[in-house]
């Protein structure tokens, strides 16, 4: 996919989980080019110093995972490119030390919020040409042994693209549904230092020899690259689930 991000001039954007991360990147990329973006975050201080960095975008502070969150988002502003990003800090321990509020923490922010999201997009629904991007993870494809249901949270995400856009296309809606899932831990992000950090302690290496073991990896910019090429170069494929890595952005198998 070749990129033509000039064409997000004036779009509005809307990324959930904007105040960090990759969440932030997006958000610094997509108003670089000139695209109209709403952040939305679940705290006032962390989009108060992105409001203050990047003056010309818009926030909201609000629990993306709450029922209502869609709606009091879409009211704000009816997206050209809406992107589900963030997430709950999965645990990082085996299942034997874990309750089941631990184990299911994600379905009920990171897995809650992208079903919310698409089925709000459905039903309002968004304008044709409209893209949604949610951002899974490789854990979705190769699973997470000391995250809970992190790795099952994000495959469903995936599904939910699929689904979605097999929707879309049963009501000739015209919105683009695709998951992105970055294929490597990122330790740039705090998600991705708690991995390393966790996973160095369970495998008794220090961090820094995991994360030599792990190779060649994606980082934030390159997702937020990612994004911004699926923005402008939809793809053609229903619920198309692309992998991020060091070397770009490919299908999934």
């Amino acid at each position: 996919m070749s990129s033509k991000n000039g064409a997000l001039q004036g779009k509005r954007v809307i990324v959930l989980g904007a105040s960090r991360g990759v969440g932030r990147e997006i958000v610094e990329r997509a108003s670089a080019v000139g695209a109209r973006v709403l952040a939305v975050a679940r705290q006032e201080s962390g989009l108060a110093q992105l409001a203050k960095a990047m003056p010309g975008i818009d926030t909201l502070a609000l629990d993306a995972a709450a029922e209502a969150a869609p709606e009091n988002v879409f009211h704000q502003a009816k997206p050209d490119l809406l992107v589900i990003c963030g997430g709950a800090t999965p645990p990082v321990r085996p299942i034997p030390e874990l309750n089941w509020a631990e184990f299911t923490v994600n379905w009920e922010v990171d897995a809650k919020m992208a079903f919310l999201f698409c089925r709000e997009a459905l039903r309002t629904p968004l304008a044709p040409g409209s893209v949604v991007v949610i951002i899974a993870s490789g854990a979705g494809l190769g699973g997470s042994p000391i995250s809970g249901g992190y790795a099952g949270a994000k495959r469903m995400q995936m599904f939910i693209a699929k689904y979605c856009q097999a929707e879309s296309d049963r009501r000739e809606l015209g919105i683009h549904f695709v998951a992105l899932a970055p294929s490597r831990i990122m330790p740039e992000t705090d998600l991705g230092q708690a991995a390393v950090n966790g996973y160095a302690r369970y495998l008794g290496v220090p961090p820094e020899k995991f994360l030599e073991n792990m190779g060649p990896r994606q980082s934030p910019s390159d997702v937020a690259r990612a994004v911004l090429e699926v923005a402008v170069n939809p793809p053609s494929e229903a619920g198309s689930i692309f992998i991020i890595s060091a070397d770009g952005i490919a299908a999934a198998s």
